[in-house]
């Protein structure tokens, strides 16, 4: 009998009372736990979460990068969101599409999330992430079902997006089956706050009021088949310490009770939005709090990716990758129809972002600090999802597929997409990367495939 999901807010309580002013001496036996890949416990987790030493605190950035770089190597995945409808019958206090707002609500045709599409894929995009409000009117399942299918048909000339993930509200098994047969990736949702006050503070009206309803939505997801799920707070709508705890208690639900846990973690922390005022919020985090975060995420379930937004600054971006972030969005836009051409953003956005990159700037500067840009999709298409696709990580044989198609879909980028510098820059890369391939027969094999696709071939992939 699956055992009922409870957010202990006393125990939490309790282990962060237990572990203030840490010695140094037990921080370090913790991060030498962790750096052998063993299990950190809920004390160990609220243990690094209480250090504010900053000598301390640069071990444990030292210790999240070694392990980053053992399960990762140096791979960035990129993505978009595609904002499809702003429709949305939830009062959420810190959101630009709250029902309250007055705003020009709208929706996006299938023929213009085509469009939409066309321009992402023009700027060399293979994996997005669809949004919406909540609107059993105006954005139903059957929409969502029907976006999905109109974004897997569109094509240009370079291809098609290959995976599409979904962020749309929590929801029924019935209503989740059909995502999965319509073929999506990974299924997003934010619990926003794992602290229940705050939670019904927060969220004043709508289907999303429900707290119970909400932190129970992977559960009916995996009932109905849909084993990759990616989990998030937004930091700032309450304290830091107590979400992450929270976060953690709720992946180990899902590993006792599915035999998976969450496939990624997203890490957004709250921004200025329409109708809200950031000052009302006392826990907003300072930057060293958020890059603490991350850290701690990172080690505390070293085979989970974290997801980083445009929310965050450039600079913050590449400071957090290098200890934990795994994926980032690029060339993002969070307003309903923002991609289209010719036209000025009139839309409202659902918040503020804060890198404007296009994405093959983005590109350079991940290539310039070392990182290998990836457009893979193939764990999905391959069936390397679930619990196969943690078995493979936590044996380190997932190397053997991610390093070389990331480098595939790097290379199949520069042709296509590419300005002369970006291309000399990634021949350089990936054939240093391809040298150090330990495996004769998958460097030989990648190096077969590079030259198909350099004579037009795509969508090449271990």
């Amino acid at each position: 009998m699956e055992e009922q999901l409870i957010i202990d807010h006393e125990y939490i309580y309790s282990l962060l009372e237990e572990t203030q002013n840490p010695a140094k001496e037990e921080v370090e036996r913790v991060l030498a736990k962790a750096s052998r890949f063993e299990h950190l416990s809920h004390r160990d987790i609220a243990t690094l979460l209480q250090v504010d030493d900053e000598d301390v605190m640069k071990q444990v950035f030292k210790i999240a990068g070694q392990i980053k770089r053992r399960i990762y190597g140096n791979r960035i995945v990129i993505f978009a969101p595609l904002y499809l409808s702003s429709y949305c019958v939830n009062n959420c206090v810190y959101c630009g599409y709250k029902k309250d707002n007055e705003i020009a609500r709208r929706r996006l045709s299938m023929e213009e999330i085509q469009e939409e599409v066309m321009n992402l894929e023009e700027m060399g995009h293979k994996r997005l992430a669809l949004e919406a409000g909540e609107d059993p009117k105006n954005c139903d399942i059957d929409y969502i079902v029907d976006a999905i299918k109109a974004v897997y048909d569109t094509y240009n000339e370079n291809g098609n997006i290959r995976r599409v993930n979904i962020n749309i509200a929590a929801t029924t098994v019935e209503d989740y089956r059909k995502l999965k047969d319509a073929g999506i990736g990974t299924y997003i949702l934010f619990q926003e706050t794992y602290h229940r006050p705050t939670y019904e503070a927060m969220h004043l009206s709508g289907p999303k009021k429900s707290y119970d309803y909400h932190i129970t939505a992977f559960n009916r997801a995996m009932e109905a088949g849909i084993d990759d799920v990616g989990a998030g707070v937004l930091f700032g709508l309450y304290d830091y310490k107590f979400e992450v705890l929270a976060l953690m208690l709720h992946n180990e639900y899902l590993e006792r009770n599915y035999n998976v846990g969450f496939h990624t973690i997203s890490v957004p922390r709250i921004k200025a939005a329409k109708g809200m005022n950031l000052d009302e919020f006392p826990y907003l985090l300072r930057d060293e709090e958020f890059k603490k975060i991350v850290a701690i995420i990172r080690l505390a379930v070293p085979f989970t990716g974290i997801i980083l937004s445009t929310r965050e600054s450039q600079a913050m971006r590449q400071e957090v990758i290098e200890y934990g972030v795994s994926q980032i969005s690029a060339g993002s836009c969070t307003g309903v129809g923002g991609y289209k051409k010719g036209e000025e953003r009139r839309d409202e956005s659902q918040f503020q972002v804060a890198d404007n990159r296009r994405p093959l700037d983005v590109l350079k500067g991940l290539l310039k600090d070392g990182h290998i840009p990836s457009y893979c999709t193939a764990c999905y298409r391959m069936g390397r999802t679930g619990d196969r696709f943690m078995s493979l990580a936590k044996s380190g044989e997932i190397q053997n597929v991610c390093h070389p198609n990331a480098l595939m879909t790097l290379m199949e980028y520069a042709l296509d997409y590419g300005d002369e510098e970006f291309k000399e820059a990634v021949g350089d890369m990936v054939y240093q990367e391809v040298d150090r391939i330990g495996n004769d027969k998958i460097r030989l094999q990648l190096l077969f495939n590079l030259e198909k696709i350099k004579e037009g071939s795509r969508d090449l992939y271990f």
